[in-house]
């Protein structure tokens, strides 16, 4: 019995000393490792807006209805509205946050055509108004002198010049010398037509229908 238990504690003497295991010496505080990383790559920079059509970075966005409201007024120096716009303001995808709850921005055909109404009423209104205004508060031809009412008697000058301040009322930007070229020819088609049909509102409304029209006035 004794010689067994000798050997027992021989035994476990034999494994402690054996054991070689590291033992768990004081923590030492953390190091930060450098780590060397690749050059940034190259950006392409935006391009300049006078080159993009007026845009950088997004295609352009469509007026929701609230701001086709307000660019009307802000055209028509607030004389004007569109009649049916209310009525029309879900179809031309207004929120009713019943069954949709995000505005539509898309120019769609339903939108061209229904714009195209609204421009046709405003248009010839505030035109008809003009021509019983002083030439200072005129909308649509406040560069031409005078009362008259035949416009195929302006001169190309005084046209374009009058045509150059609508498409900044319009759009917030001048004609290029190439379109003013194009929309002068195209006035004198509008000028002779209304004088043909005895209504001379016709001549400067049937501009403000096609400015109002134009992408450049519906989307930013």
């Amino acid at each position: 019995m004794k010689r067994t238990l000798a050997l027992t504690l021989l035994a476990l003497a034999a494994a402690a000393c054996s054991d070689s295991s590291p033992q768990p010496g004081p923590a030492r505080p953390a190091e930060l490792t450098h780590v060397d990383l690749p050059n940034h790559p190259s950006l392409t920079p935006l391009p300049d807006p006078e080159q993009n059509g007026g845009h950088t970075g997004r295609a352009p966005r469509r007026l929701t209805v609230a701001q086709l409201r307000e660019s009307i007024a802000t055209v028509t120096a607030g004389t004007r509205q569109w009649s049916q716009l209310n009525t029309l303001a879900a179809s031309l995808g207004q929120a009713d946050f019943a069954l949709t709850n995000a505005e539509s921005t898309e120019a769609n055909l339903v939108f061209a055509k229904f714009l195209e109404d609204g421009a046709r009423e405003v248009c010839l209104n505030v035109a008809r108004d003009d021509l019983n205004r002083a030439q200072d508060a005129r909308i649509l031809w406040p560069e031409l002198p005078g009362t008259g009412r035949d416009f195929t008697l302006v001169d190309d000058g005084t046209v374009q010049k009058n045509l150059a301040t609508l498409s900044v009322r319009f759009w917030g930007s001048p004609f290029n010398a190439d379109e003013l070229a194009v929309w002068t020819q195209d006035f004198k088609g509008f000028a002779a037509n209304a004088k043909r049909a005895n209504r001379p509102e016709q001549a400067w409304g049937a501009v403000c229908i096609a400015m109002m029209t134009d992408p450049r006035f519906f989307t930013y």
